[in-house]
């Protein structure tokens, strides 16, 4: 059976009631909308078709329809970048906070995992879901520096940069205090052969050369290299920031106890949330907008929600992942405006000019 165009309007228009109400949508309601002129009775047929094809349910025997996750999915895919979401009146119309998240975000916040926090808090507000950011992905980044400081009581602070200014910093135990010249020649023996380099330059033989240029202070050198390696977290060990989870609590059919109490342990742990938000792939770009509905998701206690993810970009390489969960009749169109407003924020903030 084919989806034609009366098809298509009808079920775009049960999405888009649905999202707004949460309650099965009835020939009725659909007749009484301005923009479509059509008789309850030929609603009712196209409505049947479209239960046949597998796009909407009729969750009770007198109840109205909903959409399906097929159906959903026919709407992210083909029908949500359609003129024919003109039909939502509030749909595509976000809420004016662009310039607060601007106001954050352009702050320049020392640390990362600050900005990434506030990120996601200010998310959560915008879109009234549950949002989710994971750390910024070191793997393919570049070591920018290294800095030695003796702090006493035979310690050593190295403070290690990476590109886009992520900084690592370890204190060594070493077991006596380096007098000032050893630090310099340790410094520039460290930066000389390490500087700009990625995780899998630094090789063993490279590691062998430190260790001989530092002579009596090799194994201070192999502390300093293992932080180094340290700085080059794993993806999948990447801390995720969450805000929101609460939100879940405004949708009935996210609200069964035992689904709730899953889904915001899930949130509260954060083990299975780098799975929820997928990996970064090689090349991928702050573009890259993706939407698991239902079961696509691939975390059990999320298969009544959808998850909308995009790649932010710090600059240098550096990225990570942020994902909106919500409930399948989220506002799509509104989550991927708000994300790509984010990302065209973010991408200003880290292309500019350090003052």
């Amino acid at each position: 059976m084919e989806l034609d165009d009366r098809k298509r309007k009808i079920l775009l228009a049960i999405i888009q009631n649905y999202q707004e109400t949460g309650e099965p949508v009835g020939s009725r309601t659909i007749s009484k909308m301005d923009e479509l002129n059509y008789s309850p009775a030929t609603i009712r047929n196209e409505m049947a078709d479209l239960e046949e094809m597998g796009l909407i349910v009729q969750p009770h025997t007198s109840a109205g329809r909903v959409p399906t996750d097929k159906g959903y999915r026919l709407y992210v895919d083909n029908l949500l970048s359609n003129e024919e979401t003109a039909l939502a009146t509030t749909a595509s119309q976000l809420p004016d906070q662009a310039s607060h998240m601007e106001q954050i975000l352009s702050k320049r916040m020392d640390r990362v995992e600050e900005m990434l926090m506030r990120m996601a808090q200010v998310l959560a507000a915008n879109t009234q879901y549950t949002t989710m950011v994971t750390g910024p992905h070191y793997k393919k980044n570049k070591l920018k520096f290294i800095q030695l400081s003796t702090i006493g009581g035979g310690k050593v602070l190295a403070v290690i940069v990476l590109n886009g200014n992520i900084v690592k910093n370890n204190i060594l135990d070493i077991g006596f205090d380096l007098d000032q010249e050893t630090l310099v020649n340790l410094n520039f023996t460290l930066n000389n052969n390490l500087n700009g380099l990625s995780i899998e330059e630094i090789n063993l033989p490279l590691i062998a050369k430190v260790k001989e240029e530092a002579g009596d202070y090799a194994d201070i050198a192999a502390k300093v290299l293992d932080a180094v390696a340290g700085a080059f977290e794993k993806e999948d060990s990447m801390p995720v920031y969450t805000s929101g989870a609460t939100n879940m609590f405004k949708y009935p059919e996210l609200a069964d106890n035992e689904k709730i109490s899953d889904l915001i342990n899930v949130l509260e742990e954060k083990k299975e949330l780098g799975t929820a938000l997928g990996h970064v792939e090689p090349g991928e770009s702050q573009q890259d907008i993706q939407v698991f509905i239902g079961d696509e998701v691939p975390v059990d206690s999320m298969k009544d929600c959808s998850v909308v993810t995009a790649t932010y970009q710090m600059g240098d390489g550096v990225q990570g992942k942020i994902g909106i969960i919500g409930p399948k009749r989220m506002n799509y169109q509104k989550v991927v405006d708000t994300l790509k407003q984010t990302m065209s924020q973010l991408d200003g903030i880290f292309k500019k000019p350090e003052e």
